[in-house]
């Protein structure tokens, strides 16, 4: 059975559009479903690297940390998704899209130990003692000075929004209910501590009782959580969705896979458009290499195409960000979606033409009369 991630996890902006002087998280924000940088519409194209902080920890291994940054520079990738977490023992929660280290799930068992009187992972969205601890790591995270710059991190720029969770799931209500309590409380807890960056959830996107019909999207089954009522949430700044096919529908084929995700997309950007009314994500998607490199380029590039021509309908749908960039001499992190920038020129340019084409469209954009700019 898959497992819930207790984390809190950072996105990073690689490059911010200064206009003059230092950008501030103030700068920051959305309005409607479109993402804004200075009053300036912002779309983008990213990346996954999980593994960034237990790299960096080690000084033998940190240069992978700046060559990883320096080759997504390369391919225009301006954001960056990263975990801010090492609750008891080694930073890599998710080994793979789908697969748990089950030694890292920490809350729980801190509060057996404390006496608490828990029944299974799902009170940690219920359990008094649980959730503070988890407040207490948000704010530690959230309020750490950084060492170098002397910067706190709810006063750093380059911090573009802050994530609750990976892949929030709740198997003892399906309904979506005991999830939302939860998002309502962290998320009024985090926007108390640091007001001005965006959060998000950190969301697969599988859709509860709120709208019954939407369920038909989800992949057969149901995992607690509710895109739409999740989403509502005010605090809650931007919808994010996952997507892995390969993972979720095992044993159906390439076509059915691909019709799937085609819907998968279409629901998350109408609501997201329509319903909720904030800038949406594909916060997670990728292809094992084991199926080819040419089936994972073509893959990439048609969720690529989906991507740009959302984008081109206003905004809504913001950007992307694949799983997973690493840099040379990472093998014991390779999880079969591992993208090594500069062993993989036909990948590469897939992603470099896309970072373009989003940045043109943001430049287009510049100069609609429906993007409405902001001081």
């Amino acid at each position: 059975m898959l497992s819930t991630t207790w984390i809190i996890a950072m996105f990073l902006l690689l490059e911010a559009q200064i206009s003059q002087g230092r950008m501030f998280p103030s700068n920051l924000g959305f309005v409607g479903s479109h993402f804004l940088v200075q009053g300036s519409p912002f779309l983008f194209n990213g990346f996954n690297a999980y593994w960034m902080m237990k790299v960096a920890s080690d000084p033998n291994n940190r240069h992978k940390v700046t060559d990883a940054f320096r080759e997504a520079s390369a391919a225009g990738l301006t954001v960056c998704r990263t975990w801010a977490f090492g609750d008891g023992g080694d930073p890599a929660l998710q080994i793979s899209p789908g697969v748990y280290d089950e030694r890292v799930f920490q809350y729980v068992e801190w509060a057996k130990k404390a006496g608490a009187n828990v029944s299974g992972d799902d009170v940690f969205y219920t359990n008094p003692l649980i959730k503070d601890y988890y407040k207490n790591h948000i704010k530690r995270v959230v309020t750490r000075l950084n060492i170098f710059t002397g910067v706190s991190y709810r006063d750093e720029a380059m911090i573009m929004a802050w994530e609750l969770m990976n892949e929030p799931r709740c198997q003892t209500d399906y309904s979506g209910a005991t999830l939302n309590g939860w998002v309502q409380e962290m998320a009024s807890f985090v926007k108390s501590i640091d007001k001005d960056h965006l959060l998000e959830i950190g969301m697969e996107g599988f859709y509860g009782d709120s709208i019954p019909q939407r369920k038909q999207v989800n992949p057969g089954y149901e995992i607690g959580t509710d895109f739409i009522s999740n989403n509502l949430v005010k605090e809650i700044d931007f919808a994010t969705i996952h997507a892995y096919p390969d993972v979720w529908l095992p044993g159906k084929s390439e076509d059915e896979q691909k019709e799937f995700m085609e819907r998968w997309m279409w629901s998350h950007w109408e609501d997201a458009r329509n319903i909720l009314k904030k800038p949406l994500v594909i916060a997670e998607f990728g292809k094992r290499s084991k199926d080819g490199l040419v089936e994972r380029d073509l893959y990439i590039g048609s969720i690529y195409r989906d991507i740009y021509r959302y984008a081109t309908s206003g905004g809504t749908m913001s950007g992307s960000l694949v799983w997973q960039v690493m840099a040379q001499g990472m093998d014991d992190y390779h999880d079969g979606y591992e993208i090594i920038l500069s062993q993989s020129p036909s990948t590469a340019g897939i992603i470099s033409r896309q970072s373009h084409a989003m940045n043109a469209l943001m430049s287009q954009f510049f100069t609609r009369d429906n993007i409405i700019r902001v001081a």
